[in-house]
């Protein structure tokens, strides 16, 4: 166990954003050849210089990373100055990109993938049935709970309560939102198809999981690991998932997982108000990025 005295500062930070802003990082010195501690004037020929290379969004990353490096070393914050925030508002007027998504997973095509999971459960070898087990609880829960891919590996099996027939109660740690990781109760009601009370319900039966994370890798002999599924490979397991069913799986993602359940709610008159309420949306914008709207269109299609 760590017992360390960093440990809690260790957890007070996200995993991957850590990593992010340790490449920016990296990007800045080693790749730009910048000096830390920095000058604003610096920072602003950093971004002259990658402007037109780097999408705005990976700009914003690498300041965030900057700023964050220096505050919590005591320096000044370069990227506060007036000439950096002009600076990376003109790169986006010149330098215009449209936002890359994931498309939205259609039901049919979640469909599709769990079927073939479901083949899999009868499969003689112990460690295929363990994955399909896995991986049809964790689409399903990823789908209809519209969770985001690190959030589903943050789940732990002790803070899921099954009630079998009627619904689930779980507990998510921490998200992107929740900054200052207060968690949030959810739950998830049985439906009557593609369900994923049942496959989490037969997915902790099959693995014998009661403690530690709930989603985690299994090696070839079946064997589960204690640690849990890395974030990055949710999209892998998702497009695997639907390779075997004979769905084209490039571009999908883990969240074309939350944008499906976006999608299928808006489709379905969910208010916006439900869903933000229900997905942990603070904003509407933040929900109308999610959702593939419907197109009326009528007589007027071919």
């Amino acid at each position: 166990m760590d017992t360390s005295p960093d440990r809690y500062l260790r957890a007070a930070r996200r995993v991957s954003t850590e990593r992010r802003y340790a490449q920016a990082i990296e990007h800045f010195e080693a790749e730009w050849g910048g000096l830390l501690p920095t000058s604003s004037a610096s920072v602003v020929r950093y971004l002259a210089t990658y402007g037109s290379r780097l999408a705005a969004s990976t700009l914003r990353t690498h300041l965030a990373a900057l700023a964050q490096w220096h505050q919590q070393r005591g320096f000044i914050d370069p990227t506060k100055a007036a000439q950096v925030r002009d600076s990376l508002r003109g790169i986006q007027a010149l330098h215009p990109q449209p936002v890359k998504q994931a498309p939205a997973l259609q039901l049919y095509v979640l469909e599709a993938a769990i079927e073939g999971l479901s083949a899999d459960l009868h499969s003689g070898q112990p460690a295929q049935r363990l994955r399909a087990a896995r991986d049809q609880a964790l689409i399903l829960l990823g789908f209809w709970r519209a969770f985001r891919g690190d959030e589903l590996c943050r789940l732990q099996a002790e803070h899921v309560r099954i009630e079998a027939g009627e619904g689930m109660q779980m507990l998510l740690p921490s998200s992107k939102t929740d900054r200052d990781n207060r968690g949030r109760n959810l739950t998830m009601p049985a439906l009557q198809r593609l369900c994923p009370v049942q496959a989490t319900e037969q997915w902790l039966q099959l693995s014998g999981i009661a403690q530690g994370p709930l989603f985690r890798g299994i090696d070839r002999w079946g064997h589960l690991s204690v640690q849990p599924l890395n974030a990055n490979s949710v999209s892998r397991l998702l497009r695997q998932a639907l390779s075997r069913s004979g769905v084209e799986a490039e571009g999908y993602s883990a969240h074309s997982l939350r944008r499906g359940f976006a999608t299928w709610a808006s489709r379905n008159q969910w208010s916006t108000e439900d869903l933000m309420a229900y997905v942990g949306w603070r904003d509407v914008q933040s929900a109308t990025r999610y959702i593939d709207p419907a197109t009326p269109f009528g007589n007027w299609l071919r």
